[in-house]
């Protein structure tokens, strides 16, 4: 950044005086850009910093985004609209600022202004941090909901948790995963408005008293052991050109944050000990929950939350003079996977306890307010808590739970069903430990229940919830997910942007369903060489990105292969590196044909408890050093991990990505986003038939997705047959050739040991069936290369790709939310 030396006059003098505006025009942008600068960071031109000026700028915009806020919650109000409340554990935003630019149609503008101060907006854009507010994809598909909310102007507020610290931050150190603090507070936040008036009380733990009070009702009373208090904490969310909704985080905060009878005694810790120890409730996101005190601090983050979230609704409720027994009628809430589902006890608890309302009436109000969205088939994912931890943390809760069950239950037995069902269906799992199933609590407690792809729902009506979907199939729908467009590719990818603009006009940010106008342009050879010089230029800024944090020097006119996703075995990240160790053996025997010169791009964490996922990201590091340090082999294969991966780091990896591997075990993945994001930038796909692959593969066309592997019905079979991974090593030299090398030391410095346990869990158990689809993954690159070698056939399916993506549009997703779950609809603001 530049050092300004000229006076606060001579800057007022440039723009005129008077006080700050929310226009849009390059002069209104300038003057209040100074202003905040100024007034508000108290900063003079000679002194500023790189984050005063990307701060000033932050505040510029949010005054803007807020005006739309307050239309539109005018309109709302004017117009007694139903609204939407998503809650959800995560969010993950990314950078704000560019994307409300692009949403407020002023990039240019802004530009200009800056300009004429002798600044950069791309230097400003890059001081923004990430916000850690999520782990992964559950946290950016509730961001590209929100996005889509607002644009197509539909009543509504996210609901979340203020994480203090992210997840963590990844470093690799020596090839392993190291976890820091994710700071990411550090620097302050410019978007967010603290609402210290908008606050509740949330209390935990304790015992209940139950009485019948003089008008013979049946009344039960909480007495917590401790209370703490959630304040909101709101940041502005822009629709393109359109609405403002906002999302509403809660921050933990002691009832009373100063014992000063305790600090006169001289005890100066214990006088802020109840302030220290509320806070750490929103303290960091996802506790590792290997240990009790973990388990109990998530559950404690989850109620706190959804407590303050309903408590905020009714408030907003019944101060426009409604009656709670219409709650229903005015929200419809849609649970973000089963980490909200403690939701359903707790409306139920509000209603019956904190306002007298009959448990049958309530229940019935309940029951017509929640939705429930699954995102996974993963048992262990699947949340449950033991009956003792649950009953300590919240007793009342486990009695409401207990109370629905029996109810539910005694309906099972009228229609018949018998004892295994019953067993299977109930909210309590009494085999081992008694323990609660959040996502039985949530399907009996909503009146919809969805996937997240037309395979993912499937799964979930024939093997998760079968038994849920044959007593209600009425109840269980499909939404397909979808990406904000917006985001991921005009302003990740203006260069591509621009091209379809130009082609096509600027309809497809509104309605993505119009790319498909440029399949005509396909086979047009100036528009296929235009196509790659924007893929050129994004894959050059990114190997300068690869350079700056990895030291690893890539040609940008090698394929760029590229897998980035949160590291799980399931995921399948290991079946990627054992064909880069096959191409690695192959290409030091000398056989290079039909080897395309490829650069392998990974990135994603590990849950810090997840030894084998740790040691997935060490097996890559040690690749990486091998092949990148081999001259006879790093002209032709490079190997790249890059640490911490996010939001940010997203918006450069998916414009550069040639091919994006989607390659998980079929019937694992529900839906994926990542997929859509690298097909959206004109990536080409190689993957299975899982989650929304099966989908992409329909709408771009057989002959535009490398398919491999099994079907979800083939592994099932096999698994049925008995699979015998140790077979294929038997059987198949390159497998073999492949694991031994694994555990030979060449990976490790002449340690055979380190990588042990990878080998053993691929030949004693291979839960993901990696060695059966390994040929038929191998066979597929070779077509990749194939085709990679012919750019002009490469170019015409990217542009297919992109032509026929238009279903996977996060507006598209929420459309469907409202036609088919909430009947809702949009309320455009007028300007």
């Amino acid at each position: 950044m530049k050092k300004h030396n000229r006076s606060i006059e001579s800057y007022f003098e440039s723009v005129g005086a008077g006080a700050s505006d929310v226009g849009l025009s390059k002069e209104d942008i300038k003057k209040d850009f100074l202003h905040k600068l100024f007034y508000h960071l108290g900063r003079v031109p000679a002194l500023t910093t790189p984050n005063d000026l990307y701060t000033a700028m932050a505040l510029t915009i949010r005054d803007r985004a807020l005006r739309k806020f307050v239309r539109s919650t005018e309109e709302f109000t004017q117009q007694d609209a139903r609204g939407v409340a998503y809650l959800s554990a995560e969010y993950l935003p990314g950078p704000h600022l560019g994307n409300n630019l692009l949403n407020l149609h002023i990039v240019e503008e802004t530009k200009e202004a800056l300009a004429e101060l002798d600044l950069d907006l791309d230097e400003i854009l890059d001081q923004e941090g990430e916000p850690g507010l999520g782990n992964g994809g559950l946290g950016r598909l509730a961001s590209c909901f929100m996005d889509s909310l607002a644009t197509l102007g539909i009543p509504s507020i996210g609901y979340g948790i203020r994480y203090e610290f992210g997840i963590f931050k990844q470093e690799i150190r020596e090839g392993w995963q190291m976890e820091t603090t994710d700071k990411w507070l550090h620097s302050g936040n410019p978007w967010e408005i603290v609402r210290p008036e908008i606050s509740y009380v949330v209390k935990f733990g304790g015992r209940t008293e139950h009485r019948t009070n003089g008008q013979n009702r049946y009344e039960v009373d909480w007495l917590p052991d401790s209370e703490i208090k959630g304040t909101a904490y709101d940041t502005p969310i822009l629709g393109y050109q359109s609405n403002g909704i906002i999302m509403r985080l809660w921050k933990a905060e002691a009832v009373e944050s100063f014992d000063f009878s305790v600090y006169n005694m001289g005890d100066y810790y214990r006088a802020v000990e109840k302030k220290l120890r509320s806070e750490n409730i929103t303290k960091v996101l996802y506790p590792n929950d290997e240990n009790l005190s973990g388990k109990e601090l998530r559950l404690k983050q989850q109620y706190f939350f959804v407590s303050c979230s309903l408590q905020d609704m009714i408030r907003l409720h019944t101060t426009q003079g409604r009656e709670l027994k219409n709650f229903h009628e005015k929200f419809a809430i849609q649970l973000n996977d089963t980490h909200p589902s403690i939701a359903v006890a707790e409306l139920m608890r509000l209603l019956v306890d904190e306002h007298e309302m009959e448990w049958d009436e309530a229940w019935d109000i309940t029951r017509q307010t929640f939705a429930y969205t699954n995102h996974t088939l993963l048992p262990e994912a699947l949340e449950k808590w033991t009956v003792s931890l649950l009953g300590r943390i919240l007793p009342r809760h486990l009695e409401i739970i207990y109370e629905i069950n029996s109810r539910f239950l005694e309906e099972l037995r009228d229609k018949g069903y018998s004892g295994d069902q019953i067993a299977r269906m109930s909210l309590i799992d009494e085999q081992g430990e008694p323990s609660v199933r959040m996502a039985h609590l949530a399907t009996v407690g909503s009146f919809k229940v969805n996937g997240v792809s037309e395979l993912h729902s499937r799964l979930l009506k024939s093997q998760v919830l079968n038994d849920f979907a044959d007593l209600w199939p009425g109840k269980f729908t499909n939404v397909t997910n979808g990406v904000a467009h917006r985001r991921f590719v005009a302003v990740s990818n203006p260069g591509l942007a621009n091209l379809i603009s130009e082609k096509i006009g600027s309809g497809w940010l509104t309605n993505l369903s119009s790319l498909s106008e440029l399949e005509k342009f396909a086979k047009d050879e100036k528009f296929q060489q235009r196509w790659r010089d924007v893929k050129l230029q994004n894959k050059t800024a990114l190997t300068r990105f690869i350079e700056e944090q990895t030291g690893v020097k890539v040609d940008p006119a090698m394929l760029f292969d590229v897998q980035v996703k949160r590291i799980h075995e399931y995921k399948r990240q290991h079946l990627m590196v054992l064909h880069i160790i096959d191409l690695y053996l192959r290409i030091k025997d000398g056989k290079t044909e039909n080897i395309a010169p490829s650069t392998f791009i990974f990135a994603g964490k590990a849950a810090p408890g997840y030894f084998l996922a740790k040691l997935i990201i060490r097996l890559i590091t040690a690749v990486a050093d091998l092949v990148n340090d081999d001259e006879e082999v790093n002209k032709l294969i490079k190997v790249v991990f890059l640490p911490n991966f996010n939001v940010k780091q997203a918006q450069r990896v998916y414009p550069a990505a040639d091919l994006s591997e989607q390659i998980s075990m079929a019937g694992k993945e529900a839906s994926g986003t990542g997929n859509m994001k690298f097909a959206l930038n004109g990536a080409l796909t190689i993957g299975t038939l899982d989650g929304a692959n099966v989908e992409i593969r329909e709408e771009v066309g057989d002959e535009n997705f490398f398919l491999f592997g099994q079907t979800t019905e083939e592994i099932q079979q096999t698994r049925r047959e008995g699979y015998r991974p140790y077979q294929y090593y038997e059987e198949n030299e390159k497998i073999k050739r492949v694991l031994d090398f694994l555990v030979s030391g060449e990976l490790a410095n002449g340690d055979k040991e380190l990588f042990k346990p990878l080998y053993n869990n691929l030949l004693q158990q291979d839960p993901y069936q990696l060695l059966k689809d390994f040929d038929s993954y191998c066979t597929k690159k070779e077509e990749v290369f194939k085709v990679w070698n012919d750019q002009k056939e490469w170019t015409k399916r990217s542009i297919l790709n992109v032509a026929r993506m238009g279903k996977f549009s996060s507006d598209r997703s929420i459309q469907d939310y409202c036609d088919r779950i909430w009947q809702v609809k949009p309320v455009k603001i007028q300007e």
